[in-house]
């Protein structure tokens, strides 16, 4: 593994329906949608190889952004769920998520795994994460990875507790779930 990047930065413009990353480049919304518990950011996949559908959940109060990938033909991968640990800041037009290392891959009745450990520790170690931001994004990992266990790492019925609901765009399903 090369050198670690500084937290990766989107901003989502609900207005201007657009997603920009941490590189600056903007990617047209086709769906936001705002609710009291988070916003919710539906857009294509240009250019990217494995996927050409992206949706997400920001949940600002649980520190993650659920998101579910729609796979290209020979990319699919064995989960149901990912979830980003990020700071995320609400806006009345603008949110931003700074993701902060650590994801969760969730398969829905069997585990949840944390990833991009080593990530985490070289941005810790390398001064690029500072320790507060560090403390908080071990918090929301253990405290999301244990209420999964403790709802049969099921993402609906753990959420379901905390009066949140997700909904997605529909599509075929065919074998795998993703």
């Amino acid at each position: 593994m090369g050198p670690v990047h500084p937290p990766k930065i989107q901003t989502f413009d609900v207005t201007a329906k657009i997603n920009i990353d941490n590189k600056g480049i903007v990617r047209t919304v086709e769906e936001y949608r705002v609710e009291s518990f988070g916003l919710y950011m539906s857009r294509a996949m240009v250019n990217r190889v494995s996927a050409h559908w992206v949706e997400s959940w920001l949940l600002p109060d649980l520190g993650v952004c659920v998101t579910d990938w729609w796979w290209n033909p020979g990319h699919e991968r064995d989960q149901d769920f990912y979830l980003d640990v990020a700071a995320i800041e609400r806006g009345r037009d603008r949110w931003r998520l700074t993701d902060l290392y650590l994801d969760i891959v969730v398969r829905t009745g069997r585990s949840a795994q944390v990833v991009d450990v080593d990530e985490f520790v070289e941005a810790v170690a390398g001064g690029l994460l500072e320790p507060a931001l560090a403390e908080y994004a071990m918090h929301r990992t253990h405290d999301t990875v244990a209420a999964l266990a403790a709802h049969g790492h099921d993402l609906d019925r753990w959420l379901a507790t905390e009066g949140i609901a997700l909904s997605w765009r529909s599509r075929p399903r065919s074998g795998h779930r993703k």
